[in-house]
């Protein structure tokens, strides 16, 4: 089975190639979206048979595969761009594939706008969660294009760069692209977030000043619990620890008892693409995480609030640290060991004795390699032994 997949314009006006003019004929069994079926009809043969792209992809694919004959599909712009060849190799991975593209959305905002996009990053929102778009924020890409939805649109859009204080980016919007009310705007994000817009559009976000950037946040930078402030890892440690967990070669990172938020958000600075979950069960730290997370322009941070024992975990992690356990450490590992793949990493910092060896006596009761202690001493605090163990 083959299908055949053209890009195609949003302008009513747009002309096919010779190519697909002569292989159109050829064909009898057409598909994509309502919008296209009604910019393409007319060159479509008499007789044809028209298959809409609704949301149920399983059912539609099983449809399709009744089907013995090709099949030729029309997406917007290229279909290799978040688009709609993607999903066939998804979800018909052995069938034959042919692509015509056109330019996607963004390439032809930057071409409105005559902007160089050989450094654009292309991240994509529609119908996805915030990841890629957080990512290529906290990184500080110099031009980040978006994918946007209906929901996901270009004032949430900017509403979330602004709660997350990059206000380092100008916004350019493209609006019905390629279309007869095609609108180029370009804003700024406060402007953008009380605006509304075509529901086709997509993003340009702008880097006008690079931020900052720090091996390390200096401890009294985070809000911390009030009347104690010495409840937070210490940079120092809090580097070594992330250096322990071996974050370049992982995907997934736990904090477990993230208090002030300073090893998360330590992380998710430094690795962007790492997924990360903090859990604590002090209320009081929600709304701390909140601040700094936000102060520290760090996104993307799952917060999991109450006991971790009763909570609905994610099924696998690669790296797991430690910042608190309630006095039931043998039953949180045996609880990690569960979700930590093998060669996942597991981190503790262990200020007390009994807490050094109740971590060694879990350890060895499962089958782990427990690396050598490191001792660290910051200022006049209390030594700390940060203990580390891989899972074979």
């Amino acid at each position: 089975m083959k299908y055949i997949v053209i890009g195609i314009s949003n302008n009513p006006a747009f002309v096919l190639t010779d190519e697909i003019k002569e292989l159109l004929p050829l064909h009898k069994i057409f598909s994509g979206g309502r919008r296209h079926y009604e910019l393409i009809q007319q060159h479509l043969p008499s007789g044809h048979q028209w298959i809409d792209i609704k949301s149920e992809m399983g059912q539609l694919f099983a449809q399709y595969k009744q089907l013995d004959e090709t099949i030729v599909v029309f997406a917007s712009g290229d279909p290799l761009f978040y688009g709609f060849a993607n999903t066939i190799k998804k979800f018909h991975p052995e069938a034959a594939l042919k692509v015509y593209p056109h330019f996607n959305s963004l390439q032809v905002l930057c071409h409105r706008s005559n902007i160089d996009y050989r450094e654009l990053s292309n991240t994509s929102v529609h119908g996805r969660t915030w990841d890629e778009l957080d990512t290529a924020l906290i990184s500080q890409k110099k031009l980040i294009g978006v994918l946007t939805d209906g929901v996901k649109n270009p004032a949430s859009i900017a509403e979330r760069l602004l709660e997350y204080g990059f206000d380092n980016y100008r916004m350019i919007v493209g609006e019905a692209l390629e279309g007869p009310q095609e609108v180029i705007r370009e804003l700024s994000l406060t402007s953008a977030r009380d605006s509304s817009f075509h529901t086709l559009n997509c993003v340009l976000l702008v880097n006008t000043f690079t931020k900052h950037k720090a091996l390390g946040i200096a401890d009294d930078q985070f809000s911390g619990l009030e009347n104690r402030p010495n409840m937070i890892t210490k940079m120092p440690i809090r580097l070594v620890s992330l250096s322990q967990l071996d974050l370049y070669n992982r995907t997934t990172f736990w904090d477990i008892g993230f208090c002030t938020g300073s090893v998360c958000i330590e992380a998710k600075k430094q690795f962007p693409a790492l997924q990360v979950t903090a859990f604590e069960k002090r209320p009081e730290c929600s709304e701390l995480f909140d601040m700094n997370t936000r102060r520290h322009c760090a996104p993307g941070i799952t917060k999991v609030m109450g006991d971790i024992f009763s909570a609905e975990l994610p099924a696998s992690v690669d790296a797991v640290f430690i910042g608190g356990h309630g006095n039931r450490l043998l039953e949180l590992i045996l609880l990690i060991d569960k979700h930590l793949v093998p060669k996942g990493r597991l981190v503790m910092n262990a200020v007390k004795v009994e807490s050094k060896e109740q971590f060694i006596a879990a350890i060895a009761q499962l089958d782990y390699h427990l690396q050598e202690p490191v001792v660290i001493t910051v200022d006049d605090h209390n030594p700390i032994t940060i203990l580390t163990a891989e899972k074979n």
